[in-house]
């Protein structure tokens, strides 16, 4: 029989109730409202109405944000970054389910095209962090 810690480790973990703390939080510093409870319900609320429809929900990274990303990465403007640079950089944007294979993945090559698609998509599942049993 598992230990009541146990127990809440496990609770935690299929509700993935850290994620979705983490992820409040950071919009909480990064938006930095007037009034934190309704920003909060507000970002529940959005999250849970993505989970109900698909559509995107709550993300702190949009369009610029990569395209900064690709910057840094890429200060020579070629238009490409290499496999550990697109699995770093997914990495330090929180997303931990990485296409191993990537487009350009046996050229060391991938497009900012390609990185931006799975940056998205990562970036879509992890705030999907609200489980609706």
């Amino acid at each position: 029989m598992a230990t009541r810690e146990q127990q809440a480790a496990a609770y935690l973990e299929k509700h993935k109730i850290k994620e979705l703390m983490e992820n409040l939080t950071s919009m909480l510093f990064y938006y930095r409202p007037e009034n934190p409870r309704e920003f909060l319900i507000e970002q529940l609320k959005l999250l849970k109405f993505s989970q109900q429809t698909g559509v995107t929900g709550p993300n702190l990274f949009d369009d610029s944000n990569l395209d900064a990303v690709l910057g840094i990465l890429d200060p020579t403007n070629q238009k490409y970054i290499t496999f550990a640079q697109y699995k770093q950089a997914l990495i330090t944007l929180g997303i931990k389910d990485i296409n191993e294979c990537p487009d350009g993945v046996n050229e060391d090559r991938i497009s900012y095209e390609t990185f931006k698609t799975e940056a998205v998509q990562g970036l879509q599942r992890y705030p999907s962090t609200y489980t609706q049993q």
